[in-house]
C-alpha cells in the first residue's frame, strides 16, 4: 500500500483517470490518503477524512511513508481559518491556499504558515458564523472552496471547521445523525436533506433561524424552508422538496 499528501492548493478528483473526466471532488492542500491503484501518469486514492475515492493526477501528490500518514491520521486536524492564506514552501515561495485546508503536515513537507487556524471543536451555534463566509461562493459540481463550492461540500466543510466529520456526498450525510420529525423541532445547524422524484437524495442544506436556510445552489445563497422543501425568494418557486431533517450535533 502506498500513502500520499496534497502538497498544492486545490487538486481535482476525478471519476476516472482522465483530465477531461468529470470532477467529483477535490483534495485541499494537507490531505492525506491512501493510493489504491497507481499507474502511470494517474493514481486511484481513498481520502483519510471521508473515504472518499477518485484518481489524481501524480504530479499533484507527493507520497510519503505508512508512518507518516497513520502519525497524520491520528492528530486533531489544525486547519486554516482565513478566506485565503499563503504557505511558503522549502524554497520560500509561496503557495496560495483557500479556507479549510489542513495544516498537520506542514513539518513533514517542510512548509511554513503565519496564518490563523483552529482545531478546536466549536459550539453549534457557531456553524452559521461559518456557513457565511461562503456565502456567495458560485456552485462547483465537486467543488470544496470558497472559490466553487457544491451543496454537500459546503456542509461538509462547514462542519469541518467546526471540528465535526460530515461523509462528502449528501446521499451519504444523509445517513448521519438522528432524523427529527418536524421543522420547529430542528435547531440552526441542523440539515435538511431533499430528493428528487426517483426519491433520491440529491440536495443538502444547512438549517437557519426562522425558517430560512443556507445551501448551495447556482451560489451559496439564504433561502426559506417549509414542509415542502426550500422556497426561492428570487424566482419565488420552491426548487428542492423536503426529505428528511438531521441533527447530527
Amino acid at each position: 500500500m502506498q500513502y500520499g499528501i496534497c502538497n498544492l492548493s486545490i487538486v481535482p478528483l476525478r471519476v476516472e483517470p482522465n483530465d477531461p473526466c468529470e470532477l467529483v471532488s477535490q483534495v485541499l492542500y494537507g490531505e492525506i490518503f491512501k493510493v489504491l491503484e497507481h499507474r502511470k501518469s494517474w493514481s486511484r486514492i481513498r481520502l483519510a477524512f471521508d473515504k472518499y475515492e477518485g484518481w489524481i493526477d501524480n504530479k499533484q501528490y507527493l507520497e510519503i511513508t505508512e508512518d507518516n500518514y497513520k502519525s497524520l491520521k491520528s492528530e486533531d486536524h489544525l486547519l486554516s481559518t482565513d478566506l485565503i492564506e499563503y504557505i511558503q514552501d522549502e524554497n520560500q515561495q509561496l503557495i496560495t491556499v483557500p479556507l479549510g485546508v489542513s495544516l498537520n503536515g506542514l513539518d513533514l513537507l517542510n512548509h511554513r504558515f503565519d496564518g490563523h487556524s483552529s482545531s478546536l471543536k466549536q459550539p453549534k451555534e457557531n456553524l452559521i458564523k461559518t456557513a457565511f463566509t461562503y456565502l456567495n461562493a458560485p456552485y462547483l459540481w465537486g467543488g470544496k472552496t470558497p472559490f466553487g463550492i457544491d451543496c454537500s461540500g459546503f456542509t461538509q466543510m462547514v462542519y469541518k471547521l467546526n471540528g465535526y466529520h460530515l461523509l462528502r456526498d449528501a446521499s451519504q450525510q444523509a445517513s448521519q445523525g438522528l432524523a427529527l420529525s418536524f421543522i420547529e423541532e430542528s435547531e440552526p445547524g441542523d440539515l435538511a436533506f431533499f430528493d428528487n422524484n426517483e426519491g433520491q437524495i440529491i440536495h443538502v442544506g444547512i438549517i437557519m433561524e426562522n425558517n430560512y436556510i443556507i445551501h448551495a445552489h447556482g451560489k451559496v445563497r439564504i433561502d426559506r424552508l417549509d414542509h415542502s422543501g426550500i422556497y426561492n425568494t428570487d424566482r419565488n418557486v420552491h426548487t428542492h422538496k423536503l426529505r428528511v431533517i438531521k441533527k447530527v450535533i
